[in-house]
């Protein structure tokens, strides 16, 4: 499953062009490090194009944001899948993250470095963040819980597993360290 959007962008329309090429600068350079000069000269489009398909810079963002919770999303169910056998429930988890943290252009959590770069800025970003967390969450929960009545809670603190273990290779922890405790820290809730 495609984690990162395509790299070789000539041949796809303008607005595909650029938020490939948006999606390639945000995510490895920053939002506010890359201008929408960057963007507009990387995928190769005039102006008048990137602003006849984006009227602002906030728009670009929200669309790459966007973009980045269908294929963080999808590469992520895929990941579970793959990594989850018959009874393991909850040893998927860090397996799949660990494919993604090993990943050279690994940079974090797009949306958590988009909130961080942006605050309340852009109230559509927090949103969209919101709602990928959101939607995280529930995939943990109906992939890797069974169903009870603290299925909702359950997935909640599973996500704050994910989150701290994105944030701990983030700021450049050994990521054999890292899944070693989520995996100790999935190990007991699961004896529990």
């Amino acid at each position: 499953m495609l984690l990162a959007p395509i790299t070789e962008v000539h041949d796809l329309p303008a607005r595909e062009r650029l938020l490939h090429t948006a999606h390639r600068l945000f995510y490895r350079e920053g939002i506010r490090a890359t201008g929408i000069d960057k963007v507009i000269a990387e995928s190769g489009v005039t102006k008048v194009t990137f602003y006849r398909h984006f009227p602002s810079k906030n728009d670009l963002v929200c669309a790459y944001l966007e973009m980045r919770h269908t294929l963080w999303m999808a590469w992520f169910a895929d990941a579970l899948a793959r990594h989850g056998k018959a009874g393991t429930g909850l040893a998927a988890l860090a397996p799949a993250l660990g494919e993604w943290f090993r990943r050279e252009d690994f940079r974090g959590c797009a949306f958590i470095n988009s909130v961080s770069e942006l605050g309340d800025t852009v109230p559509e970003v927090n949103a969209i963040a919101r709602r990928h967390k959101q939607d995280m969450a529930d995939l943990l929960a109906t992939t890797l819980l069974p169903p009870s009545p603290t299925q909702a809670q359950d997935a909640q603190a599973l996500a704050l597993v994910v989150e701290g273990a994105i944030v701990r290779v983030q700021l450049g922890e050994p990521v054999p360290a890292v899944l070693a405790s989520v995996s100790r820290l999935l190990s007991a809730w699961g004896a529990a």
